[in-house]
């Protein structure tokens, strides 16, 4: 099981799934981006063209990035799990900060350390959201659902204006007939008396 509730797949193929869609997500984010910045720096005419020109420059190379992102998480993630033989916050945590930090790692140890604590920060923030997310779709789901009750009803707005149309009076009237019924099967539940007889014996 995953932190964040489901089930994870077995190492190398977590990997390969996880580089593949992020792969996927950077290309068609990519896409998008470049597409709509190419065709505002594009003069007039030719906004297709530069479009689609900047998205072929771009896209793979963001793509790419994204992967590599996603491949190294992904690594660190599962080497995590089976060295502390849990899958918790922490694991996702560490993971994010050794993937932004070997990313950094030639440019020297400042830009290392920062990219690490702002990898770390990142992860952390997604997964406390993901966590008080399903949190509060569990509670919604266990949550009793409320039964409507006569009180309800009398403090219900169609019975609040009803009083003034003419509600009131139905509602008593209901509530009569209901006692006249009552009263009428309760006369058919009491024993009859006794007939007199004018029988000669």
């Amino acid at each position: 099981m995953g932190s964040n509730g489901m089930p994870r797949e077995p190492w190398p193929y977590c990997t390969v799934t996880d580089t593949g869609g992020g792969f996927g997500m950077g290309a068609i984010g990519g896409s998008i981006f470049h597409f709509l910045k190419g065709a505002h720096h594009s003069p007039r005419g030719e906004r297709l063209r530069g479009a689609t020109e900047a998205v072929r420059m771009n896209a793979p190379r963001i793509g790419g990035s994204f992967a590599v992102w996603c491949a190294l998480f992904s690594t660190f993630d599962c080497s995590m799990v089976r060295l502390r033989q849990k899958e918790d916050l922490w694991n996702s945590v560490i993971a994010g900060a050794a993937s932004a930090g070997l990313l950094q790692m030639r440019r020297g140890f400042g830009p290392t350390l920062r990219a690490a604590s702002g990898g770390a920060v990142f992860l952390a923030l997604i997964e406390g959201s993901s966590i008080a997310l399903n949190h509060h779709l569990e509670l919604a789901q266990n949550f009793p659902t409320v039964k409507e009750t006569s009180s309800s009803d009398e403090s219900s707005p169609s019975s609040w204006f009803g009083g003034f149309f003419g509600g009131g009076e139905k509602k008593d009237k209901g509530k009569k007939d209901k006692l006249g019924v009552d009263n009428v099967l309760e006369s058919f539940d009491t024993p009859s008396p006794l007939v007199p007889t004018f029988d000669y014996k």
